[in-house]
């Protein structure tokens, strides 16, 4: 290298990736949980419905929009609250794991903050089912809402007396909301395109979905937002690679590793 070439900066992502195995069975059973998880939690209908009706009094004291009229814009053709049910059932697992794979592949230093953020927050949402059960707006009568994927379908939901693969009464916080948001957020921090803040179009989509579709308040997905924060707040770590200044020729910057071997220093 000559004296008037300049290194280049060492890239936050040229770190190693971990492990892909261990990797693989740690976003594997975050899903697990996740998926099976709340099933600790059924039960409490009688509780899920009183606090729905606390949440709803409480949405309309502060003065939140009424959810019916995200619906109302939902049913004004069978085509579109049937593209947004399929949007509510299909994209929620696929664009998380996908977000996943691809932050190991190409960003892997944002890869495991990302990782342990959406572990975290995915941890904290089971608990809150065990203290708070909440019943969706579409089972509440008070809310005047339609169970939009019961009635035009796609549905991932049984009748909440059979089905054993979900816990119908854990609509706080909104995961659906909250890992789309972290979506978007990592995907925003690890690229560096002008156009990269069109990823919040997902969050929003899916915050018109799931409350539109009736499966979700708006404070569902409020808590959300607060814990993804939370969790944002004390896990992002980003990888900074070290640095110190040299002179290369006429003072130009050059990078060297932790630990340098200085020839000659034993004799």
């Amino acid at each position: 290298m000559n004296a008037r070439t300049e290194p280049a900066e060492t890239e936050p992502d040229s770190i190693a990736r971990p492990p892909l195995v261990r990797e693989f069975l740690l976003v594997a059973g975050l899903f697990l949980v996740y998926k099976f998880g709340r099933q600790l939690a059924t039960g409490h209908t009688g509780e899920a419905f009183h606090n729905a009706h606390r949440v709803w009094d409480l949405e309309r004291t502060l003065r939140l929009p009424d959810e019916g009229a995200v619906q109302s814009a939902l049913l004004h053709g069978d085509a579109l609250v049937h593209l947004a049910n399929t949007y509510y059932a299909t994209v929620h697992f696929p664009a998380t794991l996908a977000f996943l794979a691809w932050l190991y592949l190409r960003r892997p230093a944002h890869y495991l903050w990302a990782r342990r953020v959406l572990a975290a927050v995915t941890s904290a949402a089971l608990v809150l089912p065990f203290t708070f059960p909440l019943a969706p707006p579409r089972m509440l009568a008070a809310t005047g809402l339609v169970d939009t994927a019961r009635v035009y379908g796609p549905s991932v939901y049984g009748p909440p007396s059979s089905d054993h693969l979900s816990n119908q009464f854990a609509a706080m916080p909104s995961l659906h909301f909250g890992w789309a948001l972290m979506v978007a957020i990592g995907l925003i921090a690890a690229t560096r395109s002008r156009a990269r803040w069109l990823w919040l179009l997902h969050p929003l989509l899916t915050l018109l979905v799931i409350v539109g579709t009736a499966n979700h308040y708006w404070l569902d997905a409020i808590a959300a937002a607060a814990m993804l924060g939370l969790a944002l707040a004390v896990l992002h770590r980003p990888h900074r690679p070290r640095r110190c200044t040299g002179t290369v020729g006429r003072g130009t910057r050059r990078f060297v590793p932790k630990e340098q071997v200085l020839v000659g220093a034993g004799r």
